[in-house]
């Protein structure tokens, strides 16, 4: 099924879309295609994890499922001491990632990695791990993102992910991994975990 966002290379149409936006107060430009996750508009769980990232001070951080790097861009636009790693299986996106960064410049901090999962950091740790899963490849990989991640954060490293549907799996599942679960935040039926690795 390769016209979904969730496939190394998407076959729909290419048909370029920009997207003007505010979150946090930071202004942001995007520019996406059909075959990436939410082409239109940012994603209102995008947006809601956003707005609730407890963001580092300093150090390195991980957009998960970057789509065409929304996530990452903002966080390398509030905080310009933050190294910012975005990672997709998708081709397109990835593509897409790299011109963000450079439109939004943050392209000096912001490194694009096309891999399934934490393949191309498997050396990495990072302070913080963000994502907005591919709940539609299913839950199975909503949980290697949540158990792998703990392998690459450092101490008190968090991770913050949100979901609309499987909330009680993951949010288990994150408890038992992590021995801490935290919904930071609710929305449209979107919740935003958050667990620390102590």
């Amino acid at each position: 099924m390769s016209n979904h966002y969730y496939s190394k290379k998407p076959s729909t149409p290419r048909r370029r879309t920009v997207i003007s936006d505010v979150i946090r107060g930071i202004p942001i430009e995007l520019i996406t295609e059909p075959g990436v996750f939410s082409p239109k508009r940012i994603d209102p769980g995008t947006r809601l994890l956003i707005e609730n990232l407890d963001i580092p001070e300093k150090g390195t951080a991980l957009d998960m499922g970057c789509g065409y790097g929304v996530i990452g861009i903002i966080l390398a636009k509030i905080n310009p001491a933050l190294k910012v790693y975005l990672i997709d299986i998708n081709k397109r996106a990835i593509e897409l990632a790299k011109i963000n960064a450079k439109i939004n410049k943050v392209q000096d901090r912001v490194i694009v990695l096309q891999g399934n999962l934490y393949e191309p950091v498997r050396d990495k740790k990072f302070n913080l791990i963000a994502s907005n899963p591919p709940i539609s490849a299913g839950l199975k990989i909503v949980e290697k993102i949540v158990e792998e991640a703990k392998n690459h954060l450092v101490e008190k490293g968090i991770i913050e992910i949100v979901l609309r549907k499987g909330v009680n799996t993951i949010s288990s599942l994150m408890e038992k991994t992590y021995g801490n679960v935290e919904i930071v935040a609710r929305k449209s039926g979107y919740k935003v975990l958050k667990s620390i690795k102590y």
